[in-house]
């Protein structure tokens, strides 16, 4: 089960998405161009990709042409998590023409969006393969979007971090400055974190991390440290914490990253550095 699936309610984040696509798409007035087809008439259309890559969000998609036309049928031809390849057919629609052509574009931004993240996903993921560094996502997220592109990192074959503030515990500087520094800000942390909810702190220099073990940390965010001083602080850690790089990496360098050592490797430009895959949909006869 995806595991984010456990603090949402998927279903109705999905039905939420939804409605305010088709808010922004048509607003009170409906599809003025679609009332030019006969309201009876059916039809048949293909969605295609025109690049390789991974596939992610086949539920936002199906609901767009479903709330529309509740009769219309998808057959898949891929499932979310599968490799793709350019020139592949994804699936076929079914349905009230009307409505297959309302839903398009709804239906094909949250599928080519989706797929990019997993896509992209999966290239750190690949890059990576062979050591025990595995990848995961952030907070920053296209505002309203976090839920399905977490999902879509899941698709990937990445990680997914606390769903909100509401799921974890992450102590950066400003909390630490506040809190009156890393001890404090940990023992307070644990005093109020229920069992199921992580704790972590961020810490900036080697100084930072030996405080933040002394202070009983099980969770240690290195914050833009170097390849040199990474390699150093999984040699200080021992094991004692999962240790988490963070900041700068990017896929020429998250390779270099994983062999330091380090066991978790985050990167916000996963899900904020949004490159949709190329997808088309065509009626056919």
């Amino acid at each position: 089960m995806w595991h984010i699936a456990k603090v949402i309610d998927l279903n109705r984040q999905i039905t939420l998405d939804i409605e305010r696509a088709f808010q922004e798409d048509m607003a009170d007035r409906g599809d003025l161009t679609a009332a030019l087809i006969p309201v009876e008439k059916h039809a048949h259309a293909r969605v295609m990709t025109r690049e390789d890559g991974v596939l992610a969000g086949t539920a936002w998609f199906e609901a767009c042409f479903k709330s529309l036309d509740p009769n219309s049928r998808i057959f898949w031809l891929a499932e979310d998590g599968e490799p793709v390849t350019a020139g592949q057919t994804l699936c076929e629609v079914e349905g009230n023409a009307r409505a297959l052509l309302s839903a398009e574009r709804p239906a094909l931004n949250f599928l080519q969006t989706l797929s990019g993240v997993a896509s992209e996903t999966r290239n750190y993921v690949s890059a990576v393969a062979g050591t025990h560094a595995r990848i995961y996502d952030t907070r920053k997220t296209i505002p309203g979007l976090r839920a399905a592109l977490k999902y879509a990192v899941y698709c990937g074959g990445g990680e997914n971090q606390r769903m909100g503030l509401f799921d974890g515990i992450l102590i950066k500087e400003n909390h630490i400055a506040a809190a009156g520094g890393i001890r404090p800000a940990l023992e307070q942390a644990h005093t109020l974190a229920p069992a199921e909810v992580s704790v972590q702190i961020e810490v900036e220099d080697m100084a930072q991390l030996d405080e933040a073990l002394d202070a009983g940390a099980r969770l240690i965010l290195l914050d833009n440290f170097n390849l040199e001083t990474m390699r150093e602080a999984v040699l200080f850690n021992e094991g004692r914490a999962q240790l988490e790089a963070s900041g700068g990496i990017t896929l020429d360098n998250v390779r270099s990253v994983a062999e330091t050592g380090v066991d978790r490797i985050s990167i916000g430009s996963l899900t904020k550095n949004v490159r949709a895959m190329d997808l088309s949909m065509r009626f056919v006869d």
